[in-house]
């Protein structure tokens, strides 16, 4: 049985990593114009494409370690000082212009219908962090596949919420404002740091064993 602690650790990795919250203006801004069944629609097929990306990680992100020889403990330090420069971004605001600057690139390239595919779905939602993040919470316990059917519920779950987030998007963007987004963008940075750190000094530990 596995504890709450992990399940708890595991949906709040990815939900700082994905950060729903973050990507509301981004949505909003690639979906100007729409009309609400539209943007629903976008909204939809957007986070259907970005959980079918995460969960096929999950299932052969072992494969893919294995085939290159890369030890789970390896994978588990690099992956955490990957998701410490992604918190290091968040707090210091880079990572949400970044963001934005490849929506705007994407919205005058790409045509109205591909906009879940890119840049929604890939890389606004399942971006390398999403990704990175969940190929190293597939290598816990051994990646009992009992724990990764959890980790499929938890990123079902994070979905849900980006979802509800674009769904809410416009009311928000209204009531949070670029304060209130700023400060909550910055508190889930520091969040993630700590999880990043946590993540080092396991493999760490485990290599020196």
């Amino acid at each position: 049985m596995f504890e709450f602690d992990a399940i708890l650790n595991a949906f709040f990795t990815l939900l700082v990593t994905i950060d729903p919250v973050g990507l509301v203006p981004i949505f909003i801004g690639v979906t100007v114009g729409m009309t609400s069944s539209e943007r629903l629609s976008v909204a939809v097929r957007a986070c259907s494409i970005a959980f079918g990306l995460l969960v096929l990680f999950l299932v052969a992100g072992q494969i893919i370690l294995d085939t290159l020889g890369i030890t789970i403990h390896a994978f588990r330090v690099a992956g955490g000082l990957l998701l410490f420069y992604i918190a290091f971004e968040m707090v210091f605001g880079v990572r949400q212009e970044r963001k934005e600057e490849a929506s705007k690139t994407a919205i005058t390239k790409d045509h109205i219908a591909n906009i879940a595919v890119f840049p929604l779905a890939l890389p606004m939602i399942a971006g390398p962090g999403a990704i990175s993040a969940t190929i190293l919470l597939s290598t816990q316990f051994d990646a009992a596949w009992e724990w990764r059917g959890i980790l499929v519920l938890v990123i079902g779950f994070v979905i849900g919420l980006v979802l509800l987030a674009f769904i809410a998007s416009e009311l928000l963007n209204k009531y949070l404002g670029n304060t209130g987004r700023m400060i909550l963008t910055r508190l889930l940075g520091v969040l993630l740091a700590a999880l990043s750190v946590q993540f080092v000094i396991d493999g760490v530990k485990a290599l020196l064993v």
